[in-house]
């Protein structure tokens, strides 16, 4: 990893079977390299294998929930950044996601969180709007440009690997990651002058 580089979480927050996800996230992924601000890092919360019940708290759960949960942990604290790809359900985001949002806090903290949403006729924007709502709550700041895939399933190759039409969306992407890598650059030299009174 350079120095001078940024690093950047890719979250995959569809846990379900025959998701799109993982095909949006590895895209947003290529277009993030391309940029050449990020290294990267695609984590996959359905790999992450957290429950959705969190232990009370101050208590501990299981070794092997724990052991997870710390590798998760390490891994978002690590990032400077990061890009949530999520679709919507029932007008919200994924209930996998939000609860992985609510194990952690310090990890989420003084950090920009970009979106990459997909759906229906909404495109995924109404989980973005939800998502913004938990994020500010973890003190993250979100960025205002979004990418945004209306019936999504119609944007992808039959390899389903690349935006059939993509001159548009990589355009969208590129403000995006502009905006995300500026918010980032600017909060981590806010922290590394005075700790996030968090």
């Amino acid at each position: 990893m350079s120095a001078d580089r940024l690093r950047l979480g890719i979250i995959v927050g569809s846990m379900r079977d025959g998701r799109l996800g993982p095909t949006v996230a590895r895209w947003i992924a290529a277009e993030a390299e391309r940029d050449g601000e990020f290294d990267l890092d695609v984590i996959d919360l359905r790999e992450a294998d957290l429950p959705v019940v969190t232990p009370d708290f101050g208590a501990d759960p299981e070794p092997a929930v724990a052991a997870r949960r710390d590798a998760l942990g390490e891994r978002l604290d690590a990032a400077d950044a990061f890009v949530v790809v999520t679709p919507e359900y029932n007008h919200g985001a994924p209930a996998g996601l939000k609860s992985a949002i609510d194990w952690f806090l310090k990890e989420w903290q003084a950090k920009p969180v970009a979106f990459v949403s997909y759906g229906g006729i909404s495109g995924g924007l109404r989980a973005v709007e939800h998502l913004r709502q938990v994020f500010a709550e973890v003190h993250a700041t979100t960025i205002r440009e979004t990418v945004s895939f209306h019936d999504a399933w119609s944007h992808w190759d039959t390899q389903g690997n690349w935006p059939k039409d993509p001159e548009r969306a990589n355009a969208a992407a590129k403000v995006m990651l502009v905006q995300l890598a500026w918010w980032a650059r600017a909060l981590k030299d806010a922290k590394q002058s005075q700790p996030y009174p968090g």
